[in-house]
């Protein structure tokens, strides 16, 4: 399984990490693009390499996608090859995660309206502009969209992308 993931400096350092490692310990494998390919920084300093710009993903090649949260989400939004991978990933059936602001990534793509999806609460409100149903619970899984709201549903969020990947 090949996973990709969207980010950008300013991620929340957990939710990059800890699916980024169960996906690896599951077998999987994970390409990490940015704005630009090379270092991006998390809010917490650590720092992780991108070994893709988003204009080089090409979104047939994966079989599911998570968009870590932080601040990377309001970058990585505004950037249209992004938003595109997201958009046919998502619309191809694939397993879709996205943890805290990653469901920014989501309703700039478009796919939100008519889903179960949970956030940070920072964007509720926004989440259900866009046409979703917000449920506040540590993971809501709908089709092959997953969310979760903080570091703290890690666990939760990382266990329905693996059973999601099977």
């Amino acid at each position: 399984m090949k996973v990709l993931m969207l980010t950008a400096d300013g991620f929340e350092d957990s939710e990059m990490y800890y699916p980024y490692y169960r996906i690896l310990e599951e077998g999987g494998e994970v390409d990490v693009a940015s704005v630009k390919a090379g270092a991006v920084t998390g809010k917490h300093g650590y720092v992780f390499d991108a070994g893709k710009a988003f204009s080089d993903v090409r979104p047939a090649d994966y079989d599911a996608l998570v968009i870590p949260g932080g601040k990377a989400p309001e970058k990585v939004r505004l950037d249209e090859d992004a938003v595109a991978a997201a958009r046919e990933i998502f619309e191809a059936g694939k397993p879709v995660a996205a943890i805290c602001h990653g469901g920014q990534v989501l309703i700039s793509a478009g796919v939100v309206r008519g889903r179960k999806v949970t956030g940070v609460k920072g964007i509720r409100d926004d989440l259900t502009a866009a046409g979703a149903d917000y449920l506040d619970k540590e993971v809501v899984v709908d089709g092959n969209l997953i969310t979760s709201r903080h570091p703290a549903d890690l666990p939760a969020f990382a266990r329905e992308i693996i059973k999601a990947l099977g």
